[in-house]
């Protein structure tokens, strides 16, 4: 028999939190296709993109888009953020001078909320010219208020980008209130967030737990367990490269994950 819910009084105003930095590492030896790698990932998310990633988000945790606000950057990277409603807001009541067609010709910058909740993606790509390992970085931010969960959208943002390494944080703040008047401070069950994650996505990566669970706080970190060589060399042949030269950038490779994964600098001997 299903669990009754708990009837609340009035709003269910919860803010529920998960964000997500999502890593991609490559081996890019020259200058030349460092900077190559860069514009690629550039154009492969750019805000266009990012957008429509965001927009299918707020469909499938069953949100309305009220704004949207859209940037690419020079030399690098993109941001986006999407207000949303939990339920359907008119078009005449939502602010023109983020939603006017006449804003939107004008400018390359587009604006989008959601009512009580947003959603938010930055992006960061970054190489040094010493190293041979280039790295982009995704900031991803879903709040939501009410009903709706940012959990539903977990599987989905994990697939939309080459992920070696994941770090995903859940938070559930503030309270409502039960018919009665008593506080709840959280309206769902969770153990931790790789209860939401697909097993066979699971099978793919090292995880780890580090839960608060008096204060509602979650933290899974994943690193990719096995490393395929050519998803890794950018236009370069795995083929190409001598059995020293790969065993070494898979040692490069293992390292830059193993660092960006602890968080911390780990000494090469």
């Amino acid at each position: 028999m299903a669990k009754k819910k708990i009837k609340l009084y009035g709003f269910n105003n919860l803010t529920k939190t998960l964000s997500f930095n999502i890593y991609d590492v490559c081996y890019a030896r020259t200058a030349r296709e460092k900077n190559e790698y860069v514009e690629y990932i550039d154009e492969q998310y750019n805000a266009e993109r990012l957008t429509k990633i965001l927009c299918d988000v707020t469909e499938m945790i069953g949100a309305h888009v009220l704004n949207i606000s859209k940037q690419d950057y020079d030399p690098q990277g993109a941001s986006v953020t999407i207000l949303i409603s939990e339920e359907a807001v008119p078009v005449e009541v939502m602010d023109p001078t983020c939603n006017g067609m006449d804003i939107l010709e004008k400018r390359r910058s587009v604006c989008g909320h959601l009512d009580k909740s947003h959603l938010t993606v930055h992006t960061y790509p970054e190489y040094h010219p010493n190293q041979t390992i280039s790295t982009f970085r995704v900031d991803i931010d879903v709040s939501t208020c009410g009903r709706i969960s940012p959990l539903k959208a977990l599987n989905y943002l994990i697939g939309s980008f080459d992920s070696d390494i994941i770090t995903i944080d859940y938070r559930v703040r503030g309270f409502t209130r039960e018919m009665n008047g008593r506080k709840c401070f959280i309206d769902h069950k969770i153990t931790s967030i790789q209860d939401f994650i697909d097993y066979k996505t699971l099978e793919e990566y090292e995880a780890q737990d580090i839960n608060v669970y008096q204060s509602n706080i979650f933290h899974t970190k994943m690193k990719v367990k096995n490393i395929n060589l050519q998803d890794y060399l950018f236009q370069n042949e795995v083929d190409a490269l001598s059995p020293e030269e790969q065993e070494k950038i898979r040692t490069e490779l293992a390292h830059e994950m193993a660092e960006i994964y602890s968080g911390k600098n780990i000494y090469r001997k």
